[in-house]
């Protein structure tokens, strides 16, 4: 008789979520897992066959909970922006989560659904065969983007103060505009260039 199963499948995401929270994606193992449960690693492949599924139970545990329903009464550029905010909200409070956005992307049950509606809202707005599809993928292009901008490029770390110091000399034109960006808040950045993209989609 196989033994019952003890684990559900969000108490491994939680788990894996919290290595990854703490240390970092790439110290997302099963071993790590295993350890973070405090059970024997083989223990772990009663449940998940490998990292990568393993991966998907994070993206779905950190999404499943995300808000798709547009907000009624207002304009489809503040339907997708709401849409927009919730799933970056969701995403960036685990930033290390924001690469398995992308890897899984095709197999996520939660990003199908919120890419469903953000799809109905440009539909209800007039935007149908390749010029919907061409509006989706600039919204998934500057939110993911955007993230790891803020999360894992360069705007955050070290990698500010690297650009901030360039030689005026060489680079002139970086070196004020990296300066002038430093004190720009990243949601401020995010909307400004959200805002310019609908305008731009809306024409």
């Amino acid at each position: 008789m196989p033994r019952p199963r003890s684990l559900t499948h969000t108490a491994l995401a939680t788990a894996a979520l919290a290595v990854i929270d703490r240390d970092g994606l790439g110290a997302l193992s099963m071993r790590a897992v295993a350890t973070e449960l405090g059970m024997a690693t083989m223990s772990l492949y009663r449940y998940v066959t490998d990292r990568h599924q393993l991966e998907g139970l994070v993206v779905e545990l950190v999404l499943a909970e995300v808000d798709i329903t547009p907000p009624p009464g207002l304009p489809w550029q503040a339907q997708v922006t709401a849409l927009v905010d919730r799933v970056r909200a969701a995403v960036g409070a685990h930033p290390e989560v924001v690469p398995l956005t992308m890897t899984h992307r095709h197999t996520s049950l939660s990003l199908h659904r919120w890419t469903e509606a953000v799809l109905t809202v440009l539909t209800a707005a007039g935007f149908t065969g390749r010029p919907r599809v061409l509006a989706l993928r600039a919204v998934l292009a500057h939110t993911v983007g955007s993230l790891q901008m803020q999360h894992l490029g360069s705007l955050a770390g070290p990698g500010t103060a690297v650009m901030t110091a360039l030689s005026p000399d060489d680079y002139p034109l970086l070196a004020e505009t990296a300066r002038t960006a430093r004190p720009i808040p990243p949601d401020e950045e995010f909307h400004h260039g959200l805002a310019a993209l609908l305008t731009g989609l809306a024409r």
